[in-house]
């Protein structure tokens, strides 16, 4: 499911950009290409992009032990939403490095969005 909606929250499935093994920067930019995924289909969810209130933000970054860098990667997807959505847009947020992700992408993200 792309979605689910529960009252007003709708919880967006991960998403995904393309890629592996990348630089901060192109992490940073992939991070961003998932965050446009998440507000395209919120405004899916929602009917309108000028609904959707971001609420919380889980990204994963595939990373070595050592790399300490995933805030870094979850800022640039922090900073398009609200670029895009202004205080809609400020959200919670935690960024987790992960061993993997699915289709050996180097950043997922996972929204939790309300309609306003």
């Amino acid at each position: 499911m792309p979605h689910r909606t529960v009252g007003s929250t709708i919880h967006l499935s991960g998403q995904l950009p393309v890629g592996r093994d990348v630089e901060l920067e192109t992490a940073q930019e992939l991070a961003r290409h998932a965050a446009l995924n998440a507000l395209a289909a919120a405004a899916r969810a929602v009917g309108d992009l000028d609904r959707v209130r971001i609420v919380q933000m889980l990204v994963f970054v595939a990373s070595t032990p050592d790399f300490g860098q995933q805030l870094n990667v979850a800022n640039a997807a922090s900073e398009l939403f609200i670029e895009v959505l202004g205080e809609n847009g400020r959200h919670a947020r935690t960024a987790i490095g992960v061993a993997g992700l699915p289709l050996n992408t180097p950043v997922e993200i996972q929204v939790v969005c309300t309609a306003v």
